[in-house]
């Protein structure tokens, strides 16, 4: 069996949250959905289940945060290149999510993070894995010197 995650996320709308979700590039597996839960797929392996927060409470005895005012987790979504990290934090924005922090470049590092429409925050980031090389074998080279 293929090794897979599914973030669970409570919403307050599930329509409206599986729209923002279609806007940013995820697909809806209509199989794993009803009014009660959107089951959207990032990759084989990784898919958000957007849950009524009425449904999300029969799975905790905890409290639900309340993501506009806490931060519950940072989830970061790889990008090909920064156009791609450009492009799905656009289509957050004018899906009426926010963008929460300034752009960060870090030269081999580009993220642009945002929440969605229930405060959940996303960092979409590309790595330039070949300039990251560059710089660690400076930084190593330096700190030999």
């Amino acid at each position: 069996m293929t090794k897979m995650i599914f973030v669970n996320l409570p919403v307050a709308d599930v329509a409206k949250a599986t729209a923002f979700y279609e806007a940013i590039g995820f697909d809806k597996n209509p199989q794993f959905s009803n009014e009660q839960a959107s089951c959207m797929v990032w990759s084989d392996a990784i898919h958000v289940m957007l849950l009524d927060r009425g449904f999300y409470r029969t799975f905790t005895t905890k409290q639900i945060a309340d993501t506009h005012k806490a931060s519950a987790a940072l989830i970061a979504l790889s990008r090909d290149s920064r156009e791609q990290v450009d492009a799905i934090a656009d289509a957050a924005i004018a899906a009426g999510g926010r963008q929460t922090r300034d752009t960060e470049d870090g030269g081999f590092m580009y993220a642009r993070p945002f929440e969605d429409l229930d405060g959940h925050t996303f960092e979409p980031i590309y790595m330039d894995m070949e300039a990251f090389s560059a710089a660690m074998s400076d930084q190593q080279e330096s700190v030999a010197a």
